[in-house]
């Protein structure tokens, strides 16, 4: 399962931890992330509100769920 987290905080941290403790999780993207978040998913520079951008990420990706922090 290829799983994008969209936000940069520490609860973005605290999800990316939790999902990638998971076996189903294939791939994990975060946008657009930090440094901590860094060793756990692949950071992104696409900002939180760029809808847009996020949407076109999501499909090009073929992402299976997307998690708003």
């Amino acid at each position: 399962m290829k799983i994008l987290i969209v936000g940069s905080g520490g609860r973005e941290h605290a999800i990316a931890a939790s999902v990638a403790k998971s076996p189903k999780a294939e791939k994990i993207y975060c946008a657009p992330g930090n440094a901590g978040i860094a060793q756990l998913a692949e950071c992104v520079p696409i900002g939180a509100m760029e809808f847009d951008r996020l949407t076109e990420f999501a499909k090009e990706k073929e992402i299976d769920l997307v998690i708003v922090g």
